[in-house]
């Protein structure tokens, strides 16, 4: 049997730590909306997948649009 996380990891001072979910998010939402603030809102791009149903490509679009603001998304639906 492999290793498997079970809980969001953390990295301060160069380790590894346990974090709570709520502490994971936050720590991501920070960096999203750093890369924004420095590059503005169109550095994000976002790919979805075009197997995945239509309401999660709806709701991946939605989130990229609406939270990230960026319309640099895909689903690969033509393939």
């Amino acid at each position: 049997m492999t290793e498997r996380l079970t809980v969001p990891m953390l990295k301060e001072n160069g380790k590894l730590r346990e974090a709570t979910w709520e502490e994971a998010l936050n720590k991501v939402a920070e960096g999203f909306k750093s890369v924004i603030d420095l590059h503005g809102s169109e550095a994000f791009g976002m790919f979805s997948c075009s197997k995945t149903t239509n309401e999660v490509n709806y709701a991946a679009q939605k989130f990229a649009r609406k939270v990230l603001g960026s319309n640099n998304i895909d689903s690969c639906n033509r393939t």
